[in-house]
């Protein structure tokens, strides 16, 4: 039985008919009627790891059992402080940070459903996902109050926001006791936001069995990783990737995670080397950027896993013959909270994304939306104990066909059953990791008022995997420069979206129906 007395979530899954199918295949599968996902910190500490490193930055150090009494301090001021009670969404907008982690932590315990955010993101794009998800508090780094200020305004749902410095204080250092809230497994943990193909970003809703279940696989099957590991990566815990990177796959065996500072490769290969991490993860974006710098500083990597984009069979050899590592690649989405194919050690094969990770089954779709066996090219699709739930949202049946759930990616699969990635079945850009939607980046083009028409698409890179370039008709007598158009765009949504590239036309390709033709302007030299 659910624990939620707020039913927002539940009440705004899709109808059960359009869920895709799940399957609980491996024993460690197997979830009791009830259970929090905060039990993957608390079994940490009950097989004696509690002097264990959890987290450490230049300024926090966490053990397993500090780390465990900052989460029921979390827990504690949002139940008791805050008001919260279980089913109430809880925003965490921060950059990565030891604090952030534990407040993950504290919301699960506390029965909270939390809704992470990138930092980078506007407050355009804040209030869409606080409407969305009828979000009711919010934790915000102090860092990011000037764009969160803008959005709360503008929100009609929050009723309790606190920033970190504040939140620290009221948390205090003393002794904590918090009884996790008894949830069911399949109550809900997590809305993760999808950046979208349509500048409407889609919640995906993952229970607390899901959490979980991202350990039990691809973690512990693939990535293997032990107690004296210590992870370090690039993605933001608001995805998916890096939830599980960062927070989610060290406790569940008692592994460290180091927080950078700051961005960048310099900093990332700098603190590599100051810890000696030994687990990275980051996008193909990310390795070519390290193997510019000296990679005597990487020697304590073991465990280098790509996820995000492609990773081109070029740099998984570059990456190798530098470093002696080869590159775990993956692929995963926030409709499924993780990585589902992958291989790794001498299972893996340059250029392929590998196979269906243990817990889960991969096949590809003909045309007539048909799994088929053996070789051939076809649309992803992938079942497992997760599965795509958007949360309100008319989208859920493009991506669950058949029960399958169908990732829009196209993929070759070879007569030894490793896939092979193709392309992307829609307009999704996807650069240095990041996804970008092209009618997002062409609606913050059409609000300058220079711009009469635009279009966009993702071009290769060789460092970013694709970059954004747009085209752009201008009004009639309008002048404005590229270096202007894109400033306009980084101060309209995130900015990591901006179009790098612009290409001032006359006109856009369209059909006799006035439909845009983007396959001519990827023809486009």
């Amino acid at each position: 039985m659910s624990a939620h007395i707020d039913t927002f979530v539940r009440d705004n899954l899709p109808p059960r008919e359009l869920w895709p199918e799940l399957k609980f295949t491996l024993p460690e599968l197997q979830f009791p009627v009830s259970y929090n996902a905060g039990r993957l910190l608390e079994e940490a500490c009950d097989r004696g790891l509690t002097r264990y490193t959890a987290l450490r930055s230049s300024t926090e150090l966490y053990a397993y059992g500090e780390l465990w009494m900052e989460a029921n301090r979390v827990a504690k001021v949002l139940s008791r402080d805050m008001g919260l009670v279980p089913g109430n969404r809880v925003l965490i907008h921060a950059p990565n940070s030891a604090l952030a982690a534990a407040i993950w932590w504290g919301v699960w315990r506390a029965g909270g459903v939390a809704v992470g955010t990138m930092p980078m993101l506007r407050a355009s794009e804040l209030e869409i996902i606080i409407a969305k998800a009828q979000i009711s508090h919010a934790l915000v780094d102090d860092c990011l109050e000037s764009e969160f200020e803008v959005a709360r305004f503008n929100a009609g749902t929050l009723k309790h926001v606190c920033y970190f410095r504040e939140f620290r204080t009221r948390m205090g250092t003393g002794p904590a006791h918090f009884e996790a809230v008894d949830t069911a497994a399949d109550d809900p943990a997590l809305i993760a936001f999808t950046s979208g193909t349509t500048g409407k970003p889609k919640g995906c809703v993952h229970f607390h069995r899901d959490i979980a279940a991202m350990a039990h696989t691809f973690s512990r099957h693939v990535l293997q990783p032990n107690p004296d590991d210590i992870f370090i990566g690039t993605p933001p815990l608001a995805f998916t990737f890096g939830l599980g990177a960062g927070v989610v796959f060290p406790a569940s065996v008692g592994a460290a995670t180091v927080v950078c500072d700051k961005p960048g490769f310099d900093v990332l290969a700098d603190t590599i080397a100051k810890h000696r991490a030994t687990t990275l993860f980051t996008s193909p974006t990310g390795y070519r950027a390290l193997m510019k710098h000296d990679l005597g500083k990487l020697a304590s990597l073991h465990t280098c896993v790509s996820a995000g984009e492609h990773l081109p069979r070029a740099t998984s050899d570059q990456w190798f013959e530098r470093t002696g590592v080869r590159i775990i690649d993956g692929i995963g989405s926030t409709e499924m909270i993780h990585i589902f194919v992958s291989a790794r050690g001498d299972d893996i094969r340059p250029g392929a994304t590998g196979k269906a990770v243990p817990g889960y089954e991969a096949t590809l779709l003909d045309e007539n939306d048909e799994p088929f066996d053996g070789e051939g090219e076809g649309r992803l699709a992938i079942k497992g104990p997760t599965g795509c739930r958007y949360l309100a949202d008319e989208r859920q049946k493009n991506y669950v066909v058949n029960r399958w759930n169908v990732t829009g990616d196209i993929y070759r699969r070879d007569a030894d059953g490793y896939f092979w990635y193709v392309s992307r079945a829609d307009d999704m850009i996807i650069s240095s990791g990041y996804n970008i939607g092209a009618p997002e980046v062409e609606n913050a083009l059409l609000t300058h008022d220079a711009v009469s028409e635009c279009a966009v698409i993702g071009v290769p890179d060789t460092e970013r995997g694709q970059i954004v370039k747009a085209f752009v008709v201008l009004k009639p007598g309008a002048e404005i420069s590229e270096r202007a158009l894109q400033d306009h765009v980084k101060q309209t949504i995130a900015p990591y979206k901006y179009p790098r590239a612009i290409e001032f036309v006359g006109e856009l390709p369209k059909t006799h129906t006035g439909k845009l033709q983007r396959f001519k302007l990827r023809e486009t030299p």
